[in-house]
């Protein structure tokens, strides 16, 4: 066999492999696209809808009540205000939910009011498949593939004229684009991967997605690099699918960016905040049922959020400003833990900041937090943990899953709103902070120090930032003792005037509606509607 022929045959067999793959790719679409289709035609759904042009969110948690669902509920009153004869379907794993009770949470955690007749729910039964509890190893690619079958299933129940991954599930956006010729888009909150998650373990760095077993292994280390690069490849692959791309933040931007490398349909719509209610508060801070100072925290009980480290910051500062603070309960200081509490799961991590708070030697306000229905344990460490019922003399209180109202009288009473998550991707307690009066304090990292917490274009100050929890303790020093009420005025009004009408909810709702959906509409399914 002469050279020309040997490098012809070398050429002609990756070539064959190549085609025959792509072949059976092909055929494999066409078999699944073609099931989807006969499946749909079963769903009630489908029946209802038929005819009518529809955008579909796919949002598995969409009854958990946090900055992601606010962002859900307004995107859907955008669709219905701007873009009327369009209708919204919600995938949601909360198959316990009524549609009634999402539409009364909705209006009552976020004030957002919506017409029920053009919301319509899909239940999904296999969101167990996207839980990290269900994927101890390789959550990262265990989460993702559940991610698709989980899409499979939604795509069996209904296909829409428009596809948004609201929840940052990318890998269902092929899904939806190629097995239900579907227009596709997302709303990014956070990347599933981020470079910044690439170089910690590049650096063996021990952190939330990165423990200490690992970190100390070069082994190790090397493998999960690997591992996360070639995760990386196909994210950004599956990211390629959305013909549209909103991120929250210039932080979650610059890392879509980066791994997607579609920056010509990537841009930048801040989450909605209430501002406008916020900021009728008065920056003056509004009677309390105790007596003092308080330290707010608004955040989900979820790990990332840090709680611990706003509960050890507090102790520490309380420890460091005794000798120097007058007694009595008339100028004590005081941290009021308020989020939602989503499952169990939750529940437990609540118990055990609880369990922290007490090591502190802080005394926490009564009665407990309430456990989920049906889940409350018949020992717990609880029962070591003392409150002291409604007094004055107390440190540290838990409050879950507070309606509206409960929150808005919080923020205006809040003398300092405090957040501790580092890597937050944008913030929204701490918008809600600024626009309410309280001087807030933040990481400084990603959303808040890159976006929110940062001078005006005159130099004022829009609140603290810190890093570890003696930066914490230091910085709640200088908000609640070293500065002046005329200093605290001074920043409180500059923070407002940042973010009154930056990251209020119209400019997100026009935003969502002449950005995202407009785009995405087609011609053919106007017509329809």
């Amino acid at each position: 066999m002469s050279l020309l022929s040997l490098v012809g045959w070398v050429l002609w067999l990756p070539l064959q492999l190549l085609m025959g793959i792509s072949a059976a790719a092909l055929i494999l679409c066409l078999v699944l696209r073609w099931r989807a289709q006969n499946l749909q035609a079963q769903s009630k759904l489908t029946k209802d809808l038929q005819g009518k042009e529809s955008v579909a969110f796919f949002h598995p948690y969409a009854h958990a009540g946090g900055g992601g669902e606010r962002v859900l509920w307004c995107a859907i009153r955008a669709v219905q205000q701007q873009h009327s004869g369009v209708a919204c379907v919600v995938y949601t794993g909360d198959t316990g939910v009524k549609p009634e009770e999402f539409l009364a949470q909705a209006k009552k955690r976020f004030g957002v009011e919506l017409d029920g007749k053009g919301v319509h729910f899909a239940y999904l039964t296999g969101r167990r498949w996207v839980d990290a509890a269900s994927w101890p190893r390789f959550t990262l690619i265990g989460q993702s593939i559940g991610s698709m079958m989980l899409g499979w299933e939604a795509l069996c129940l209904f296909r829409p004229s428009i596809y948004i991954d609201s929840m940052g599930y990318a890998f269902t956006l092929p899904l939806f684009a190629l097995l239900g010729g579907c227009s596709v888009g997302c709303y990014v909150h956070y990347p599933t991967i981020s470079t910044d998650m690439l170089q910690n373990v590049r650096e063996r760095g021990v952190g939330v997605c990165n423990d200490a077993l690992v970190a100390r292994s070069r082994l190790l280390s090397t493998a999960k690099l690997l591992y996360y690069q070639m995760f990386a490849f196909i994210y950004g692959l599956a990211g390629k699918f959305a013909e549209v791309v909103l991120c929250n933040s210039s932080w979650t931007q610059g890392h879509i960016n980066a791994i997607w490398r579609v920056p010509h349909r990537t841009s930048i719509v801040y989450p909605p905040c209430d501002t406008a209610a916020l900021a009728a508060l008065p920056l003056e801070r509004g009677p309390k049922d105790f007596t003092g100072q308080l330290v707010l925290s608004l955040a989900q009980f979820r790990p990332e959020k840090n709680h611990a480290l706003q509960l050890r910051a507090f102790a520490r500062f309380l420890r460091e400003t005794k000798a120097s603070q007058p007694t009595g309960n008339s100028a004590r200081i005081r941290l009021i833990l308020a989020g939602g509490c989503r499952d169990l799961g939750d529940r437990q991590r609540v118990e055990a900041l609880r369990q922290v708070a007490a090591e502190e030697g802080m005394r926490e306000r009564g009665p407990p937090p309430v456990w989920p229905e049906g889940s409350a344990p018949h020992t717990s460490a609880s029962a070591s943990i003392s409150t002291v019922g409604d007094g004055e003399d107390w440190d540290v209180n838990f409050r879950t899953n507070v309606p509206i109202e409960e929150m808005m009288s919080l923020l205006g009473q809040a003398d300092v709103g405090i957040h501790t998550m580092r890597d937050e991707h944008f913030g929204i307690s701490v918008v809600e902070f600024m626009a309410a009066g309280a001087v807030v304090l933040a990481h400084n990292s990603a959303g808040p120090a890159m976006d929110i917490v940062t001078p005006l274009p005159d130099g004022r100050r829009t609140g603290l930032l810190a890093t570890d929890e003696a930066d914490y303790a230091a910085k709640l020093k200088e908000a609640l003792c070293d500065i002046d009420s005329a200093g605290r005025l001074k920043i409180t009004k500059a923070a407002r005037e940042a973010v009154r009408y930056r990251f209020d909810q119209k400019s997100f709702e026009d935003a969502i509606a002449s950005r995202l959906i407009a785009p995405l509409r087609r011609p053919s399914d106007k017509k329809r509607s």
